[in-house]
């Protein structure tokens, strides 16, 4: 075992393109993920709260089919560039086409005053976003496991996608927030349609360029069987993989949880009226979280992947309880927000951080298991869950915090050609609740399926040891060996 550890078969070179590919990936995600895309379809497009909720939710959905069905073509999928890769090479162009077009949709219908319109035009530029984001990110997760057939140089390639995706990839709200705030005070010549697609732009271009380097730079190493699995065998994976159907389970009971990042962009837009405020108050947990990176060897090996689930989730409930009370009576008061969202996003940025490798080395464990169980691999499928999950908690949590808006008292009315913002007299209450406390107390049932998740420990290390035998020989097919240190 300890011979194969000392290999390594990605390059320092490929593991920077894999987390430049990433950053850039997530570059343009970020302005749909969390409450930016309720915010510019109800704000900016015009497009009453209900409408919004139920197109993300129906989508939502719709992805819980649509993304393991993607994952089982792919498993299916046999060229000689591999099974992930052409994937990769193909959406890069299409992406950042449809990126654009989601944003560009106030600047299009700008004469345009019916809702029904708009409503329509945001179901379509949606789909085609989601249906191309969907053919990109699943083959890129599954590469993370099929790039090697060593943990270690895995774990180094999601640090380094998750590492840089936090620098780069969180660029695009900085400037998306700061644009805002320029465009609202009259400062700048642009107006928030404007500010919107002027984005989109930047990340089509910039963004999913480096996201192109995925399928130009890297590399599938892990060899497939020739056998082709059917489509039907490839949703069976879901079946008999019960370690990874306790993870779908916790982050789909858990799901409310995402309810947070969504109201966080209410509370800066319309509680305290500074949408960068929130820069400042994330600033120095980002930072932690880069540090973050280096201490995560030394947690995993106090910790296994399992405890440290549960310690992320009760250490964030009780945070946010804390918060919550302290701050009840102050919440539009900014010398007493700011240092409490300032500690409170220390304490989460650790667990933030960590939270994005553990569950990605936690798939590719369930990877693992498979191969053990029944010789074959299915990065597709499994990583479709991956995606299928953080899309799923996206859609549901935006839908529900958009379809909520009503019933707090929040609505927006035209006032030539903006849209104000009407609050009931408990509304800035019920944002600072869904902001701070209510999603991490909702979080905690996700906790739940991972009382009887067992692939920890010396199971887990057996299951390696068992493998051990087949990635060598896997090892000796590898074309070029392994890369030098």
């Amino acid at each position: 075992m300890a011979e194969i550890k000392e290999k390594r078969y990605v390059s320092p070179k490929e593991t920077l393109a894999y987390g430049l590919a990433n950053s850039g990936q997530v570059f343009g995600y970020n302005l749909v993920a969390g409450g930016y895309l309720s915010l510019f379809f109800t704000k900016v497009f015009g497009i009453p709260s209900a409408a919004v909720a139920t197109m993300i939710l129906f989508l939502g959905i719709w992805d819980t089919v649509n993304d393991p069905l993607m994952g089982a073509v792919i498993d299916k999928t046999r060229t000689r560039y591999g099974k992930l890769r052409p994937y990769l090479l193909f959406v890069p162009l299409p992406l950042a086409v449809t990126t654009i077009l989601l944003f560009s949709g106030p600047l299009i219908l700008a004469d345009t005053k019916q809702t029904v319109v708009k409503i329509i035009y945001m179901y379509v530029s949606y789909f085609m976003w989601e249906f191309f984001y969907t053919i990109g990110d699943i083959p890129f997760w599954g590469l993370s496991a099929a790039i090697s057939p060593l943990p270690a140089d895995r774990t180094r390639c999601i640090s380094s996608a998750r590492f840089l995706s936090g620098i780069i990839g969180g660029l695009s709200t900085t400037f998306l927030v700061l644009l805002m705030d320029l465009s609202e005070n009259n400062i700048i010549p642009l107006s928030l349609p404007q500010v919107f697609c002027l984005m989109a732009v930047i990340a089509g271009t910039f963004g999913i360029g480096l996201f192109s380097l995925a399928g130009l730079r890297c590399k599938e190493r892990v060899v497939q069987s020739v056998k082709e699995p059917s489509i039907i065998e490839g949703f069976a994976v879901l079946v008999k993989n019960r370690p990874l159907l306790l993870i779908v389970c916790g982050n789909i009971i858990g799901t409310l949880g995402g309810l947070a990042g969504v109201f966080q962009t209410y509370y800066f837009a319309e509680v305290i009226n500074i949408n960068s405020l929130m820069l400042i108050i994330n600033l120095p947990g980002t930072i932690l979280g880069f540090v973050t990176y280096l201490i995560i060897p030394k947690l995993k090996k106090r910790f296994d992947n399992r405890q440290i689930i549960f310690l992320n989730g009760i250490t964030r409930a009780v945070t946010a309880v804390a918060v919550f009370l302290i701050g009840m009576n102050s919440y539009g008061n900014i010398k007493v927000v700011v240092p409490l969202l300032l500690l409170q996003n220390l304490i989460f940025s650790f667990f933030n951080t960590v939270n994005m490798v553990i569950p990605t080395e936690m798939i590719g464990d369930t990877i693992d298991y498979m191969e053990w169980k029944t010789g074959e691999r299915n990065e597709g499928v499994s990583f479709s869950v991956l995606t299928f999950i953080g899309k799923l908690t996206g859609s549901v949590s935006t839908s529900v915090a958009t379809a909520l808006l009503p019933f707090i008292g929040l609505s927006y009315v035209s006032e030539g050609a903006q849209q104000v913002a009407v609050k009931g007299d408990h509304t800035d209450l019920w944002i600072w609740a869904f902001y701070i406390l209510i999603p991490h107390l909702l979080g905690l049932l996700g906790l739940i399926p991972y009382f009887w998740y067992d692939l920890t420990g010396d199971k887990l290390a057996s299951i390696r040891a068992d493998l051990k035998v087949r990635q060598e020989e896997i090892s000796k097919k590898v074309s070029g060996g392994a890369a030098d240190e």
